[in-house]
């Protein structure tokens, strides 16, 4: 199990793009989604985590694309799936270039947790 120090650790040391989908998804929290950031769930500490919708944001960066980094991914998206979760991929290119894109894509994720 992660330490809560460490996920502690890593929300002060957010990522540009990190910290950017943070502001990114204000509109989304403002309107009653409770969203954590380097949320520890089982062994792993996923970047964003909307645990009333069971969902995962990964803003992934260039290690994610490397073969030991798409190992990685691949094993702890199964994880997460085991357990509910559904996992939603943006590179840091997308969040940085294309926030409406970004933004738009998290709300028909949380809507689609409605139907």
């Amino acid at each position: 199990m992660p330490s809560t120090s460490l996920a502690r650790k890593l929300r002060l040391e957010q990522t540009p793009a990190e910290r950017r989908f943070w502001t990114i998804i204000e509109s989304y929290r403002t309107d009653g989604w409770h969203f954590r950031r380097q949320a520890p769930i089982g062994p792993y500490i996923v970047d964003f985590a909307c645990k009333q919708a069971r969902l995962v944001f990964a803003i992934d960066g260039d290690s994610h694309y490397s073969d030991a980094g798409i190992a990685v991914d691949t094993g702890r998206a199964a994880y997460l799936k085991g357990r509910g979760y559904q996992v939603i991929r943006f590179t840091n290119l997308d969040v940085m270039t294309n926030p409406e894109g970004v933004w738009y894509e998290v709300g028909v994720a949380l809507k689609s947790t409605h139907s």
